[in-house]
C-alpha cells in the first residue's frame, strides 16, 4: 500500500467531526425504552427509586453524547437534556396510545407485550418518537441516527422531522417510507411499502414542505405512493393498494388501483 493513499487516509481522518458511535446512541436509546417497556427488558428494578437511578444515569449519557458531538458544541446541552426527559412522559402517553392502535387494529396482535416485544412497527415508532422529540429540541445528526437505526432493523424509513400524531399504527412495515416534512394526523393505519414522499428532490425546497399531509382515521393500504407538500389525504379516507397519488382527496373518499389482471386457463390435458 502507498504511502501517499496512507497520507489521504490520515488527511481525510483529521478531518472528520468526532460523534459518538451509532452504537452507542442506539444502546442510549434502547437502554431508555427498556425503562419505559419492561416487555423489552429481563431486568426488573425493585423500587421507583432505582427506576429514577436509572433515569438520571441516562440523562447523562444523553448530555456525555451531546458534548462528545462535534455538531453539538454549540448547543446548551445541559438544557436539552434537561427539557429532553421532562417531555419523556409525554412521548411514553403517546407510545401507548400507539401500543393501543395496533392491539386493537392487528387481528393477530394477541395482546400488548407481544406488540412490545416483537413487533417492528412498534420499534420503529419508539425510536421515532425519541428521535423527535431530540428533533424539535434542534439536536443535529442524533436524531437522524437514531431513526436510520430503525430503519436498518425494520426496513421502515420515518424522518425524524415528520409529524405525527397519537393512535399511530404500521401493520407489518417493510418498505415504509416517511419524509421529512410529512404530517400524519391521529389513528392513523399504514401498511408495508406505503411512501409519503416529495414530487421532487431538489436542494433548493430543503426548506418547504415536500411531503404529504395525511388526516386522522385514514387508511393507506400496501404499496401506496403519495407525493407532494400539497397533497392532503382527508380524514376517514381508505387509499387502497398500489394506488399512485400525486393531487388531495376529500375527507371520506376512498382511492383505489384497477388492475387489468388477464388468468388463462390451461385447457389441455397433460400426460406424462
Amino acid at each position: 500500500m502507498s504511502t501517499s493513499f496512507a497520507q489521504q487516509l490520515f488527511q481525510k481522518q483529521a478531518g472528520v467531526e468526532p460523534v459518538p458511535s451509532n452504537h452507542r446512541i442506539a444502546q442510549w436509546a434502547m437502554s431508555l425504552l427498556c425503562i419505559l417497556f419492561p416487555e423489552k427488558a429481563e431486568y426488573r428494578y425493585e423500587t421507583p427509586d432505582a427506576i429514577d437511578h436509572q433515569l438520571a444515569a441516562l440523562q447523562d449519557e444523553l448530555l456525555s453524547i451531546l458534548n462528545a458531538t462535534k455538531a453539538c458544541h454549540s448547543c446548551n446541552n445541559q438544557e436539552i437534556t434537561e427539557a429532553f426527559f421532562a417531555q419523556l412522559p409525554e412521548v411514553y402517553n403517546l407510545l401507548n396510545t400507539d401500543i393501543e392502535a395496533i392491539v386493537a387494529g392487528d387481528p393477530a396482535a394477541t395482546n400488548s407485550f407481544e406488540v412490545v416485544r416483537a413487533y417492528p412497527g412498534f420499534l420503529a415508532i419508539s425510536l421515532y418518537r425519541l428521535a423527535h422529540a431530540l428533533y424539535q429540541l434542534n439536536v443535529p445528526l442524533i436524531p437522524r441516527i437514531l431513526t436510520e437505526q430503525a430503519h436498518a432493523q425494520t426496513g421502515i424509513d420515518i424522518h425524524p422531522g415528520a409529524s405525527i400524531g397519537h393512535h399511530f399504527f404500521i401493520d407489518h412495515g417493510t418498505g415504509i417510507v416517511i419524509g421529512e416534512t410529512t404530517h400524519i394526523g391521529n389513528h392513523v393505519k399504514l401498511y408495508q411499502g406505503v411512501t409519503l414522499g416529495a414530487l421532487s428532490v431538489d436542494k433548493s425546497m430543503a426548506n418547504s414542505k415536500r411531503h404529504p399531509t395525511v388526516e386522522d382515521y385514514a387508511v393507506i393500504y400496501s404499496g401506496a405512493t403519495i407525493l407532494g407538500g400539497e397533497t392532503v389525504i382527508g380524514h376517514h379516507s381508505i387509499i387502497g393498494g398500489n394506488v399512485w397519488l400525486t393531487k388531495s382527496v376529500a375527507p371520506y373518499s376512498t382511492v383505489y388501483h384497477k388492475p387489468e389482471i388477464t388468468v388463462v386457463t390451461n385447457t389441455h390435458e397433460v400426460t406424462s
